[in-house]
């Protein structure tokens, strides 16, 4: 966990562009995010949680287009809905 210091310093820097996010999540979850982070050459959970969102928000824009990309949105929704608990 950073000092109070280092995150005084940090929100100051980045007050205009940047929310502190903290989460409780699953061991599971930040399993995933270390993956993500490792396959896709991000630097560390924080940027996976930004890249991942980027990624959902891409797939929904493509599948305004697109339906296979709505097909495919609509299968991880459904999974995810019925997994829920395992996830969050």
């Amino acid at each position: 966990m950073a000092t109070a210091n280092a995150q005084n310093r940090w929100r100051s820097k980045n007050r205009f562009v940047k929310s502190q996010l903290n989460v409780m999540a699953r061991r599971l979850v930040h399993d995933d995010l270390v993956e993500i982070a490792g396959r896709y050459r991000l630097r560390g959970k924080g940027e996976a949680v930004g890249f991942s969102s980027f990624i959902t928000k891409g797939l929904m824009q493509y599948a305004d287009h697109n339906t296979e990309a709505r097909r495919l949105l609509e299968l991880f929704r459904d999974a995810y809905e019925r997994d829920r608990d395992i996830y969050s």
